[in-house]
């Protein structure tokens, strides 16, 4: 696994390939898989992806009651509205809340990278794909892009809300997001990663405090903020904007962030959002 996503972005150059293609190549080393054999299993993450989109149930609702059907609501608004973010970015929306929630209802999603920030990659890749026509061959290798970075930041952080708050979750997933939407509008290698920093550097600071425990409220919604994110930071890099900061760098300080957060703000529902009067109302409801 690669440890800065500046060796990823040498080795494109370098080698004159994908950025895809050097996570690719990485991953059958370490596994010890053929490239069919990774390039099978990617597969199978972006169908189940896509499965869990397609068989969304707008008129459930979690165990808690907390969370559920504000995805059908989101479809039937921009199906029938002139949203004010445009139709593209209302359908990201969508898929995020209608990922997060079945989630919460205990319907098989993918962690990318964690299980809270489940909606984000999905949201924007298969959103692009009804949009731009991608085949899922393409799909596949943005997948490959969006681990790539995923691994980067695990390694160099984290990705887990307990140790690093919700930027570490949403942050992450974002940043992954954002890589993969600039893929496959083809950008370079060195456009990608600055995607990647851009969207983690807009996210950075921001707190995990899940109401009752669950991965919830405001986790949900905090989904649909990460996809756009993603998608503006995607398009800037495509632009030649390029993060001020080092996106390795930007990593390193997302961890120094979340390090330096308090415990009440990360995961364990005694700070933020948990702690309001709302918060604290769901919480005894909960028990």
């Amino acid at each position: 696994m690669y440890r800065a996503l500046g060796d990823i972005c040498d080795k494109s150059e370098k080698q004159n390939i994908s950025f895809w293609e050097v996570i690719w190549q990485d991953d059958c080393q370490e596994r010890q898989l053929s490239k069919e054999e990774s390039f099978s299993q990617m597969g199978a993450m972006y169908r189940a992806m896509k499965e869990a989109d397609a068989s969304y149930d707008a008129a459930q609702k979690s165990r808690s009651g907390l969370v559920g059907q504000d995805g059908g609501k989101m479809e039937a608004y921009v199906n029938a509205q002139d949203v004010i973010c445009g139709e593209f970015l209302g359908h990201v929306m969508e898929k995020a809340i209608k990922m997060g929630e079945s989630n919460a209802c205990m319907k098989r999603i993918v962690a990318a990278p964690t299980a809270g920030a489940c909606g984000v990659v999905p949201a924007v890749l298969i959103a692009m794909q009804d949009k731009y026509g991608f085949s899922d061959e393409k799909m596949v290798q943005a997948l490959y892009v969006a681990a790539g970075i995923g691994g980067v930041i695990a390694s160099r952080a984290f990705i887990a809300g307990a140790q690093g708050g919700c930027q570490a979750e949403i942050g992450s997933a974002s940043s992954m997001a954002a890589g993969a939407a600039a893929f496959l509008r083809d950008g370079n290698a060195r456009q990608i990663s600055h995607a990647a920093a851009m969207a983690m550097k807009n996210l950075l600071g921001l707190v995990c405090d899940p109401v009752a425990g669950l991965v919830e409220v405001p986790c949900v919604k905090r989904n649909v903020s990460g996809a756009v994110v993603a998608l503006a930071a995607a398009d800037m890099a495509l632009a030649g904007i390029y993060s001020g900061i080092a996106p390795d760098e930007v990593i390193d300080a997302m961890r120094e962030v979340g390090l330096s957060m308090p415990a009440c703000v990360r995961e364990t529902g005694e700070g933020g959002l948990a702690a309001t009067p709302t918060g604290l109302r769901a919480k005894e409801r909960m028990k």
